[in-house]
């Protein structure tokens, strides 16, 4: 499989990003973190602060890096709350598809395509994904409902950490929380066992239409003694603008099977 395929398929799941906007913005200060919060008031806080969208329009930098290749491209990127998200590169040479049924993209560099469901990558990952879950990444929001868990709350690096007072047998997780707007700085998925690790740390965040988005973030994945990265920035964010997704398959194209 080609580099551009295996980065977007990465990234459907778990990417980490790198976010600059081309114009002028605000980056939000870091906010002062008080030390007798709960972690029952920091994950209320987090949800309180959640960010309210019906659409977002967008375009994406991204930069990728495995140890051998490297490679950097833009990104449009369109999103309806709960239904879609849309990618497409230059002249939609490549375009991508994430609705919650299905996981689609075609790459005319190679006139491959792959169309199926989230049950490759929770099987990649040993949990179980679906679309709240990419979602909730690419925001800035918890990808877990922290509030099926009991958590222990602490302080990390100027930030609330939370550690689950009750790890999953095979898949352990950490979240830090930025004090400023409660938003997620840092998401950590790890199968000790097998060697893997997904650090997803959201730099800073910005202020755009008077909310709260992700500014600069960094993906890092490690499976034994590969390590992949992958830095992204967002660009030209707008909120609840009217927004298609045009997406069909050529014909004549070949089906990758991912295993």
């Amino acid at each position: 499989m080609k580099v551009i395929n295996r980065l977007l398929f990465f990234l459907i799941p778990c990417t980490a990003l790198l976010l600059t906007s081309c114009k002028s913005k605000q980056i939000l200060a870091e906010g002062e973190v008080k030390s007798n919060l709960s972690a029952k008031t920091i994950i209320n806080n987090h949800y309180k602060n959640q960010l309210d969208f019906k659409t977002i329009r967008g375009r994406l930098k991204i930069d990728y890096e495995n140890g051998k290749n490297s490679e950097g491209f833009t990104l449009s990127l369109r999103m309806e709350k709960d239904k879609a998200i849309w990618l497409s590169a230059t002249l939609s040479m490549v375009k991508v598809l994430i609705t919650p049924n299905r996981v689609s993209f075609y790459n005319k560099l190679d006139n491959t395509y792959f169309d199926g469901d989230f049950s490759y990558l929770s099987k990649f990952l040993g949990t179980q994904l679906d679309f709240d879950k990419v979602q909730n990444l690419l925001i800035g929001q918890a990808m877990f409902d922290l509030k099926e868990d009991t958590y222990f709350a602490s302080i990390s690096n100027n930030n609330y950490q939370l550690k689950p007072k009750k790890d999953l047998q095979l898949f352990k997780k950490l979240f830090l929380i930025e004090p400023g707007n409660f938003k997620m700085s840092l998401q950590q998925l790890s199968q000790p066992e097998n060697g893997r690790l997904l650090n997803i740390n959201y730099k800073s965040y910005q202020k755009v239409e008077q909310k709260t988005f992700p500014d600069e973030l960094v993906i890092e994945a490690e499976e034994g003694n590969n390590k992949t990265l992958i830095a992204i920035a967002y660009k030209s964010i707008e909120f609840n603008q009217k927004v298609t997704f045009p997406y069909s398959i050529p014909d004549g194209y070949k089906e990758i099977s991912l295993k």
